[in-house]
């Protein structure tokens, strides 16, 4: 029904129910004169009287009668409409004001009755206690459970929320999983708030049973209190919803108070966000190179890249500041492709006995085509793949050994080679020295920094250079800043150090006279010319299976941009012709879609390239 449509049934129901009142009303009135007469005449012939009844009277009485028991049925009717209209009104009143599912206020409602114990609490001198509790990984309870038993999970953190709360709390549901609670207390006695607080924690850190199963989740709280430079209620909820944030951050599971240095960090972290957004295309983020050396030799064996923001007006900001941002709003894919297009580009003419190290972000590893696009960035820019170390925390591959897997056979038969980094401060480093094919590890600079100091980090240190000996891995050692650590090291049988003994992170520019002085380039004459793209005019390419035994079917043309393989699609999209390739030679290209795991990565389609003349 349109608006207009109920605003016209209006004046016409009333007109009905009124012409109702009406006609009963003069049927009352007509019953009591046409009754009356013959009520009398009644009377009269019972007495023996000869009267005659006009039967036009009886007939106009019984008529009345009929009528009065219609507007009494229809006054009965429109008393119970008006009841249910009643109770419609003060059901929508209260789903204007209350959640329901928790019954609890809603957010319109916490603020109107929050303004109204706000300024109670002002009169008072009393102090005002806003907390905000969100439930910790409570989209992954929906995932695995349902959204029934997370409508179960949410009424009873409430139930436990009013069970706590003082009595005289305002309790709401802010959102999906947010709730708050607000009271008034003594503005001397803080610890009031924080033993309120501590016991939700608690009492929600208990697993709640559904279904025969056991749900471990938790909530974070935080909190601010009205006598802290806070003018209005909105300001109050503000203030904890960054105290919220501010929990969250530290670990969940926890509660903290809002302060100003909190509100500040926000905006700060606003806007690096929003600068990051525009960093990473403008490539204001750059790679930066920290030497890797051979700890028997002394000599450059390669390179870690490490990413540095050059902002216009901020400086130099370091990556734990950005990359923490880059993940959390989903630019950490776009953000490391940028860094090893320019660390390749760079790398491109140094010496060939040079390698780069690039660390992959444990986000990145839950991309099925990370291999691909990594192996597409070293076509595009000419960077050999025998040249690449790729490195992997034990953190990264907990989420998905088996997609891992997948990926790291991918560039491992691209000839790129593997690193487990930070050994050590995982959880199954063994086991995923048995189930991934690493070329390397490194150990954690924790480790590394304490070994004259700590028997025990000494001991660590110790244990993973010998099993990397026994398992044929050499290790690398990460934060070496002592000459007397360095010798320790080689000692215990380390290949590789680096650190800042050997000197801080150097900019792209600053790498290149560092390695012109130790005549480590190879001075190509054609640096910096783009790498061709596509096949030279002229020449024609051949693909095909290794198992393939009928002749290949030759695609006609000179340029040749994409193939397809029976099994998905090919990894070079553009192909390029690299460095070394002769007229009329030949060179095999492995090509691998995605598959479940790394044992079968061998079993995969390969492709052969003829060049013909």
């Amino acid at each position: 029904m349109t608006a207009k449509s109920a605003a016209t049934r209006a004046p016409r129901n009333i007109s009905r129910e009124f012409m109702t009142g009406a006609v009963t009303g003069a049927a009352i009135l007509l019953f009591v004169g046409t009754g009356g007469t013959v009520l009398v005449k009644a009377l009269a012939n019972l007495r023996g009287s000869t009267a005659v009844i006009d039967r036009t009277l009886i007939a106009a009485m019984l008529l009345n009668v009929a009528l009065i028991l219609f507007g009494w049925f229809r006054y009965r009717a429109l008393a119970e409409e008006l009841s249910d209209l009643t109770d419609a009104g003060h059901r929508a009143q209260a789903l204007a004001q209350r959640d329901p599912l928790t019954g609890l206020l809603n957010r319109r409602s916490l603020s109107e009755d929050g303004a109204t114990l706000f300024a109670s609490a002002r009169r008072r001198g009393k102090a005002m206690a806003m907390l905000t509790i969100d439930v910790d990984h409570f989209k992954s309870v929906n995932d695995l459970h349902g959204y029934a038993v997370g409508d179960l999970l949410l009424a009873y953190v409430a139930e436990t929320i009013a069970a706590i709360a003082p009595s005289t709390s305002l309790l709401a549901r802010l959102g999906e999983d947010e709730f708050a609670c607000a009271f008034v207390f003594d503005s001397a006695h803080k610890n009031v708030a924080d033993r309120i607080a501590e016991r939700m924690v608690a009492g929600l850190a208990l697993p709640f049973r559904s279904n025969g199963v056991d749900i471990h989740t938790g909530v974070s709280i935080g909190i601010a209190r009205s006598d802290s430079d806070c003018a209005s209620i909105d300001a109050l909820l503000r203030n904890a919803d960054i105290a919220l944030h501010a929990a969250k951050t530290a670990g969940r599971g926890r509660h903290a108070w809002f302060d100003r240095s909190m509100e500040r960090s926000l905006q700060l972290r606003g806007e690096l966000e929003t600068g990051l957004r525009n960093a990473i295309p403008a490539q204001e983020i750059v790679p930066y190179f920290e030497q890797q050396v051979d700890l028997t030799t002394g000599r450059i064996t390669g390179f870690e890249v490490l990413a540095r923001w050059e902002h216009p007006t901020k400086g130099i900001i370091a990556p734990d500041v950005f990359i923490p941002i880059a993940e959390e709003i989903g630019l950490i894919g776009e953000l490391s492709l940028s860094i090893m297009r320019q660390a390749f580009a760079a790398a491109r003419d140094w010496d060939a006995g040079l390698t780069l190290s690039v660390n992959v972000s444990p986000l990145q590893l839950r991309d099925a085509w990370l291999a691909q696009k990594i192996i597409k960035t070293l076509v595009e820019t000419g960077f050999p793949a025998s040249r690449l170390e790729i490195e992997i925390t034990e953190s990264a591959l907990f989420d998905n050994l088996p997609l891992a897997q997948s990926i790291v056979g991918s560039l491992k038969n691209q000839g790129i080679r593997l690193a487990l980094d930070d050994f050590g401060t995982g959880y199954s480093s063994l086991a995923h020295l048995r189930a991934l094919p690493f070329d390397r590890i490194k150990i954690d600079k924790s480790f590394v920094t304490s070994i004259l100091d700590n028997p025990e980090s000494m001991a660590i240190v110790n244990t993973i250079a010998r099993l990397g000996d026994s398992l044929n891995l050499p290790t690398t050692a990460e934060g070496i800043e002592d000459a007397v650590i360095e010798e320790r090291l080689r000692a215990i049988g380390c290949a590789k150090g680096q650190g800042y003994l050997y000197g801080r992170p150097l900019g792209a520019a600053q790498v290149r006279r560092l390695l012109a002085e130790k005549r480590l380039l190879a001075q190509r004459p054609d640096r910096d010319a783009p790498p061709p793209r596509g096949l030279r005019r002229g020449w024609r390419a051949e693909v095909l299976p290794a198992t393939h035994t009928a002749p290949p079917r030759r695609r006609p043309g000179p340029s040749w941009e994409t193939m397809v393989m029976r099994d998905g699609p090919s990894l070079l999209q553009p192909f390029q012709l690299g460095p070394g390739l002769r007229r009329g030679g030949v060179r095999r290209i492995r090509l691998f879609p995605n598959s479940s795991s790394h044992a079968n990565a061998g079993a995969q389609d390969q492709a052969v390239l003829r060049l013909l003349s």
